[in-house]
């Protein structure tokens, strides 16, 4: 059950009625409870006896790490972290690394068979793993109380709006709003309604209209022309955005309906003068996991320079294996975090405050670093990735872009621009107002249903 899908749609309607015909914050929490179970089943329903059995782990860890002392508490702890990383490293790492291991074993010429793993990965694993890590550490930090409510605390990370996909929610955040009985806000549902349209539209008419492109121009590399797989590449910059910023806009867009508040996930990432800044402004919720429960415990800048920068490359290198069990995604990661090491950052001095045009400048060219990194994260292999950045700096002439027209290449500029133009000119509160709100919703469905790819294309980020 995709968010852009019909059965979605049905699925969100019934359930938000439901729940605000319950009167009381109990009978809520049940009922989003089963939602989420039933969201998350929809997809392969065996799976979710996974997660439950990491939230029975992580729910009774919680509770004993308050009460406990000592190396007991840290016991607990430990436990937890095994339970969840050991979830996710069995589904989603141990076929690589068996693949390598053959690989390894083969240049010697001493072939080994070890058994692989016939299953496929269970959707959202690593956003579960990494919001269930962030609620025992915290506990065992004292920076948040032990969920005594069991369903309370299944809730915070089944929550089917961002179960999938993220956004990767702390317990600070969360776990209140589930305890805490709220009336029906009309301002809430138009905020809500209003996100989740414009992330809708970001996926069905630019990102899923985008990927056409982009499948013909990888899928056709020797026959493009350079300027052809360069604006293939372009376009998958936007078509990983649109589609992953458009989930978390319907995932925080359907919480706020129900008058439940989730993070920012995405800040205008393309607008960036920098990495370092990139990285500020993209998947929002990751890069502030990393920061606060990896590089700083490692020592993050408080031991040297050269530590410093030995830290920054480990949680790229990590973060990129996050992504995907794929050399493609470590290589990715490594790359991103070599560019933060020796280019951290424009100063920001008071010259450079003054001088915009300076400042400005930067962004497109950071862009089209970010576009030729994505390279490595689309590819399915390495030599792949080589292949097709190789192929753009022959500068190969003609206008070769596999079989599309000038008009759908020109028609995808102007969504970009359009994508563009509305999240920097337009505030999230413009649509306050019962008139522009409605005019706003009616001219939105308008440009869904007849320039959208119904097509229910998975999202990205489901594969992670």
């Amino acid at each position: 059950m995709t968010f852009n899908s019909l059965q979605f749609l049905v699925f969100f309607m019934v359930v938000t009625l439901w729940f605000f015909r319950r009167k009381s914050q109990k009978a809520r929490v049940w009922l989003l409870l089963i939602a989420s179970c039933y969201f998350y089943m929809s997809f392969i329903p065996r799976y979710v006896l996974i997660l439950g059995g990491t939230i029975i782990v992580d729910y009774f860890a919680g509770i004993q790490i308050e009460e406990s002392e000592g190396k007991t508490r840290k016991l607990w702890l430990v436990l937890s972290l095994i339970v969840n990383i050991g979830a996710l490293a069995i589904f989603k790492y141990y076929n690589f690394f068996i693949d390598n291991i053959h690989t390894g074993f083969l240049i010697f010429g001493k072939p080994l068979s070890l058994p692989m793993l016939k299953m496929a990965l269970p959707i959202g694993l690593s956003f579960h793993t990494f919001q269930a890590m962030s609620y025992t550490i915290e506990v065992y930090r004292k920076d948040q109380a032990a969920e005594r409510n069991f369903a309370v605390y299944a809730l915070y990370v089944m929550f089917y709006p961002q179960l999938v996909a993220g956004p990767i929610e702390r317990p600070q955040n969360v776990l209140p709003q589930l305890k805490e009985f709220r009336e029906y806000d009309w301002n809430n549902v138009k905020e809500g309604l209003a996100r989740m349209l414009w992330g809708f539209f970001k996926k069905v008419v630019i990102a899923d209209r985008l990927a056409m492109i982009v499948e013909r121009t990888y899928g056709h590399t020797s026959e493009s022309s350079s300027l052809a797989l360069f604006a293939g590449a372009a376009f998958y910059s936007f078509q990983i955005y649109c589609d992953f910023s458009g989930y978390s806009d319907i995932a925080i867009g359907a919480a706020k309906v129900m008058n439940i508040r989730l993070m920012e996930n995405f800040d205008q990432p393309y607008l960036s003068r920098n990495i370092s800044e990139f990285w500020s402004r993209w998947h929002i919720s990751l890069s502030s996991w990393f920061r606060d429960y990896l590089y700083i415990p490692l020592g993050g800048n408080r031991k040297g320079e050269g530590r410093q920068k030995v830290n920054v490359f480990l949680v790229f290198v990590i973060s990129g294996l996050w992504h995907g069990a794929n050399l493609t995604f470590i290589l990715w990661g490594m790359l991103h975090g070599i560019l933060v090491i020796f280019f951290p950052g424009m100063k920001k001095d008071k010259k450079e405050q003054k001088n915009k045009r300076n400042s400005i400048m930067w962004i497109p060219l950071n862009f089209i670093l970010v576009t030729f990194l994505w390279i490595f994260f689309r590819s399915e292999n390495v030599r792949g990735a080589w292949g097709y950045i190789k192929k753009i700096f022959e500068f190969k002439g003609g206008s070769n872009y596999v079989g599309l027209g000038r008009v759908e290449l020109l028609f995808s500029v102007l969504l970009i621009a359009i994508l563009l133009m509305r999240e920097k000119l337009l505030p999230g509160h413009f649509i306050q107002n019962n008139k522009r709100f409605y005019t706003y919703t009616i001219l939105m469905v308008i440009i869904c249903y007849f320039l959208g790819v119904f097509t229910e294309n998975q999202f990205i980020y489901f594969q992670f």
